[in-house]
């Protein structure tokens, strides 16, 4: 029998260092399911509350239309009130908004905003009305 004088001397070091390739592996399982995944709810799409109509709307009122790129109108609808008019510009609507609120200074304005429109615009519109000392804005919706 041959004896082996090497098995004796030797030992085998222990590894003391963690293999993080299984963690690696999970992670990029997890990974690829989340992004494989459609989320639930599409993050641009806004769920608005509904509005109910008023008890009582306006009779008389002053109407102000924003449509798609930037066309303003003005008019004042009541029993004796006439259609929409268009305007040029901003500045325009707003000195026929002054004037209409001095001749008839009890009537609301209600802001009636396309779909396609910027809703800026009509933040802006809410603002100057305001600033112009008119209490009453509302939105118009159908």
């Amino acid at each position: 029998m041959a004896f082996n004088s090497n098995l004796r001397g030797s030992r085998r070091k222990l590894k003391s260092e963690i293999n993080v390739v299984p963690y690696i592996d999970v992670m990029l399982v997890l990974l690829i399911i989340f992004m494989a995944v459609p989320p639930t709810q599409n993050p641009s799409e806004i769920k608005l509350p509904n509005a109910e109509r008023s008890t009582q709307p306006p009779d008389d009122y002053i109407t102000l239309a924003v449509r798609d790129k930037g066309q303003l109108s003005i008019g004042i609808n009541g029993k004796n009130g006439h259609g929409l008019e268009d305007v040029a510009d901003r500045t325009a609507l707003l000195e026929r908004l002054r004037a209409a609120h001095e001749e008839h200074p009890d009537y609301p304005v209600l802001i009636s905003g396309d779909r396609e429109s910027k809703y800026d615009d009509v933040i802006q519109l809410i603002s100057e009305a305001k600033k112009m000392g008119i209490n009453r804005v509302g939105l118009a919706t159908k």
